[in-house]
């Protein structure tokens, strides 16, 4: 009897020990696969901000693109741009083209350094670029110190012909109060040109590379003669 005791404690006492067995891998069973999924978790997360980093630049990227492109062209030609990949060209009945230069302007260049000449011109045409924001004029383009803009395009209407009127005289404000400045302190100052014409253009762009919206027609050669 006391044999069979015996071999019956020992028996629960297997079981005991398979079942602390049985119970420990379980525990450490339970524990990797914890360890797993929480490194699983962390690694998913850790992709998830990198989608998000990456998804924010390109919506940064793409932001910058689009204001470069709007600094380059007009609103509604960018647009038609990026969804088709090109744009019409456009006739426009009644357009104001304005042209400015400087009188004398290569012997200007020869008596300033590069950077004196070119932080000039930035001067006069940043403001030039305001004044014909305010009046809603769109600049075409600088051709070395010539500057090129006009009125009803892309936007067509009936003023035009009084807003670049408006706006050429406060260039010429401009620059008779900047000669002031250039004479009290001794410099050579700038003798501004103007020319402006109304009548028919056709406006777009050509070209596949370093592309730039343009006019062209007889409004625009008597404008700038």
């Amino acid at each position: 009897r006391r044999s069979s005791d015996l071999s019956h404690q020992r028996t629960i006492l297997d079981l005991m020990i398979g079942g602390a067995c049985g119970l420990l891998l379980l525990c450490i069973f339970v524990f990797r696969s914890y360890k797993q999924k929480k490194a699983a978790v962390k690694e998913l997360a850790e992709m998830n901000k990198t989608i998000t980093l990456q998804k924010e630049e390109g919506e940064k990227d793409k932001k910058r693109s689009d204001e470069l492109l709007l600094n380059i062209l007009p609103t509604e030609t960018a647009e038609e741009l990026k969804n088709y990949g090109k744009a019409a060209p456009r006739q426009y009945k009644m357009v104001t083209v304005l042209f400015t230069d400087f009188k004398g302007f290569t012997k200007i260049g020869e008596k300033l350094t590069p950077e004196q000449l070119v932080f000039e011109l930035d001067h006069c045409f940043r403001h030039f670029d305001e004044i014909m924001s305010r009046y809603g004029i769109e600049k075409i383009k600088t051709i070395g110190d010539a500057y090129m803009c006009a009125g009803g395009i892309p936007i067509r209407n009936r003023s035009n012909p009084v807003d670049v009127i408006l706006a050429a005289l406060e260039v010429i404000d401009f620059i008779e109060n900047w000669k002031r400045e250039k004479t009290v302190k001794g410099k050579e100052t700038w003798e501004i040109r103007v020319g402006i014409h109304t009548g028919p253009v056709v406006a777009g762009i050509v070209g596949s590379k370093k592309f730039a919206y343009d006019i062209w027609g007889d409004t625009v050669n008597t404008a700038s003669r």
